[in-house]
């Protein structure tokens, strides 16, 4: 505060008194809260700008600028470890402070020792080592099996005596039981083979049946011999839609039960359709007619002198075991199959069972 007096007036004989107050004191109210709140916006507007960089750069682009504001420090090129200026990876790990992130790294280990084996000079034979035994692996267990179904093998005095002849010796001649069912099997095959060429020579030889060759399929199988007849464009076996043979049916199966009449063996009849449906309305079906006209082929089959009792089954399959497979609606789907069933078993066959 400061006082002063004023000038005495020319008609007044009083003091006049000035105060003048100087204000201080308010530097509270000035402009540095704006400077702290520019730094604190800056700061706010970098970080979200890191923020959005991280998420519009790729893991190989982000490790580019790291590489670009982590450079070599001369420092650290020679060998350093923790405790050393810059040394380490961390402040706790050794070597150099260098980025190897996501390197591969090859560390050469410690050089194999070779142990001096002692040379035995004396002429003692060494022993051989002792097994123990112990439970049985998947190895044995499957070799157990296999041994259980092969035939047996010759003993290790036989190989040894096959190795000192220069060569494997042919196989020992099976003995007893096992030989018997070969050669029951080898007489079997013998005699299929014969009908096979027998029913061939018959359709062949015989001008009136010549014909009728090109609808018969004899064959080989391991169920036995199978002899299929086969029906044609224009040359049915069984009237369309029913179960009722055609003259030219009726000569082919008596040819085929002259045939099998001098066999023994079992008889498996099967009947086969095309895919077309059965027009015939109603509940009946392609199964149906399969198994009627199979039941048609063992009756003449009776007739023909093939005896009842050889006839082991009669079966009716539709379409589902086609011939021609490729060509579901063709004439020659349309079959009966007659089967002389095997008797004679092979020793191998038997074993695998």
């Amino acid at each position: 505060m400061g006082c002063g007096l004023a000038k005495r007036g020319k008609g007044d004989g009083g003091i006049t008194v000035i105060k003048r107050i100087e204000e201080g004191g308010h530097g509270h109210h000035g402009g540095a809260w704006k400077v702290a709140y520019a730094d604190f916006v800056t700061a706010m507007m970098a970080f979200f700008l890191l923020m959005w960089l991280l998420n519009a750069t790729t893991e190989e682009q982000r490790r580019g600028l790291a590489d670009f504001f982590n450079p070599s420090n001369a420092l650290a090129t020679g060998a350093s470890g923790t405790g050393q200026p810059f040394g380490g990876m961390t402040p706790h790990s050794a070597g150099n402070m260098a980025a190897d992130t996501g390197a591969i790294r090859l560390e050469r280990g410690p050089r194999p020792t070779e142990q001096e084996m002692e040379e035995d000079e004396s002429d003692r034979p060494a022993e051989p080592t002792r097994r123990t035994p112990g439970p049985p692996g998947d190895e044995d267990s499957r070799a157990a099996r296999v041994d259980s179904v092969a035939p047996p093998r010759p003993d290790s005095a036989s190989e040894a005596a096959g190795d000192a002849a220069g060569g494997p010796q042919p196989p020992q001649p099976l003995t007893g039981e096992a030989a018997r069912r070969l050669e029951a099997a080898r007489a079997e095959q013998e005699r299929f083979e014969d009908m096979a060429d027998a029913l061939r020579k018959t359709f062949l030889a015989d001008p009136a049946l010549a014909e009728l060759a090109r609808q018969v399929l004899v064959e080989i199988t391991p169920e036995g011999l199978r002899v299929q007849l086969l029906e044609a464009d224009g040359q049915p076996m069984f009237a369309t839609g029913g179960a009722a043979p055609t003259e030219r049916a009726r000569q082919m199966i008596q040819r085929v039960a002259q045939a099998a009449a001098r066999l023994p063996n079992p008889i498996q009849v099967t009947g086969h359709t095309d895919s077309t449906p059965f027009r015939g309305g109603g509940t009946r079906s392609n199964w149906d007619l399969s198994t009627e006209r199979a039941n048609a082929t063992r009756r003449m089959l009776s007739e023909a002198g093939v005896a009842e009792a050889r006839i082991q089954g009669v079966t009716g399959m539709a379409d589902r075991a086609p011939l021609l497979p490729e060509q579901p609606q063709a004439a020659g789907n349309r079959r009966v199959a007659i089967t002389l069933l095997r008797q004679a078993e092979h020793p191998s066959q038997g074993a695998g069972r």
